[in-house]
This record gives C-alpha cells, structure tokens and sequence, in this order.
C-alpha cells in the first residue's frame, strides 16, 4: 500500500518504522496499524472536517478550554480562522482526555504522542494478536453481558470523576480484549460541569450501552445508573471506586417524574434508533 503523507513524515522523523495495514476509514478520521521499533500499534490520521461537520459538532464544545479570547470569540463566530482554530481543539480533545484518562484508570488505549495531525496509541488486539472486535458485532453470554456492563459502567464513573463525558459512547466504539472492553473514539467527548447539555448526553451513552448488552441480559434495561452516578457528581459524592446498585429513587417534591422519566425512556428510544442506524450502515459496506 502507498504510504500515507502524514505516516510519512513520522517515518522520516522516526517516530514510526513502517505501516503495515490500513484499519478502518470513518468521517473524521483514518486509522492504520503500525510499528514502531518491536511495539505494533495504531495511528489515528484525522481528516478536515467540513462545514457540515462542524455545525453538528458544536453542542459538543460548549465549555472546552482555548488557547485565549481571540480563539475563542473566532470559534463562537464561525469565522474561517474560527473554523480552523474548531477543529484543532476538537482534535486536541481526544488526545488531551486519552493522557487524562489513561492516568486515572480508564480502559482506553495508552497515546503515545500526537504529531501533525496524527495521533500515535496502544492497538487493542484480540486472544490472536489481531485487531480487536467491536462490542456490537460479537456474540455474548448472559454473564459476560452482565460483567462488560459492570465494566463499562465502572470506566463511565472513572471519565465522570475525571471531568469528562464519552459523549457518543456506543457498543461501535467499544473493542473487546481478552480481559474485557476498552472505549475509543473520543474527539466528542464532553465537559461534565461546562456543558449544559452533559447530563442527557451521560444518560444516551450508558443507555447506549445497556441497550446493546440488554440484547444477552434483558434486565439491565431497569437499572437506572446513568441517574444515580450523575445525582452523586452533583453532590460532590461520586467516586472512582463508588458503589453503585442501578436503582434510583426520583424525589417526587422536586421534580416532575413524569417528565424524568420521559426523558431516560426518549434517550434509549435515541439511542435504539442510533444503534440501528450503525447497523445498517455496517450491512452496506
């Protein structure tokens, strides 16, 4: 295969040694596997993203930090520049939260530096040493559903406690390893506390996942976990190792039920037609 412009130019500086295959090719980006001295790992090639894009990115970056007043007045604006300092943060954000949540604990793949537009990380491999499987396209028992639930919850507190929400969080951007799931694909991923709509998208991403795992073990759709982690962030109470049991008692003298619960059944009826919408998407290539 021709060897990428900007794989290239990690050859000549050294950072990688060869490009073995290409990975997978999406919208925003393209992924290659590669090897670096004895390590074979993966590089993330971001594409320029288009208008369109851009303007459907934006809930995502309310409340990321820029470089200064002037980014950030050009980003508010949609101005070109704007556009171009855009969509270096939201390049910028996955790299940044990968280093933040690989040293808090999270099952994400370790970064090993980003350079000119390409982003250099750990390759989540199967038992076989190949190119892991998406949580979506593998079969499962009732069991293992029940603990990659529990595991994948268990990482969503951990992001949460750092800051930070996956914000497209789904079983396609899950690999499943040999010792359990690893999340990916995080340029979206959103401020906790300067986002205003965090919460629902906190609540689409667990629903995400319980509704994929919901298909081997029905009775994770009556677990309530996305509002119970998020009434503990709110009270300053949630931790990395906090014990969570699913359940989750609505104050009927502070809030409308009706209108809460409407809201939880409205993100996994999203998140049912997202899922199937991936499906089919998958089906046709």
């Amino acid at each position: 295969m021709k060897t990428p412009i900007g794989l290239q130019e990690l050859i000549d500086d050294g950072v990688i040694d060869e490009v073995l295959r290409p990975l997978k090719s999406g919208k925003e980006a393209s992924v290659y596997v590669v090897r670096s001295g004895e390590e074979v790992r993966c590089a993330k090639v971001y594409k320029d993203m288009a208008q369109r894009s851009f303007q459907q990115r934006v809930q995502y970056q309310e409340g990321r930090k820029v470089r200064g007043s002037r980014q950030a007045r050009a980003i508010g604006k949609a101005s070109k520049f704007g556009r171009k300092e855009a969509e270096a943060a939201w390049k910028n954000a996955e790299v940044d939260a990968l280093y933040l949540l690989a040293d808090a604990g999270v099952r994400v793949p370790r970064p090993h530096g980003y350079f000119n537009g390409v982003l250099v990380m750990d390759l989540v491999t199967d038992a076989d040493g190949q190119s892991a499987p998406r949580l979506g396209e593998v079969e499962l028992s009732a069991d293992t559903a029940r603990d990659y639930h529990r595991i994948l919850v268990r990482q969503v507190v951990r992001m949460l406690c750092a800051g930070l929400i996956h914000g497209d969080l789904s079983p396609y951007n899950v690999l499943v390893a040999p010792d359990g799931p690893v999340i990916i694909d995080l340029p979206q991923v959103v401020s906790a506390s300067g986002n205003n709509a965090a919460r629902t998208m906190l609540r689409r991403d667990v629903s995400n996942i319980t509704i994929s795992l919901a298909r081997f073990a029905p009775e994770l759709l009556d677990t309530y976990y996305a509002e119970e982690m998020w009434a503990l962030f709110e009270q300053g109470e949630l931790r990395p190792d906090s014990e969570l049991s699913g359940r989750f008692a609505f104050d009927e003298s502070e809030v409308d039920v009706d209108s809460v619960m409407q809201s939880i059944i409205d993100a996994r009826e999203e998140a049912i037609i997202r899922q199937q919408g991936r499906e089919a998407a998958l089906a046709e290539d």
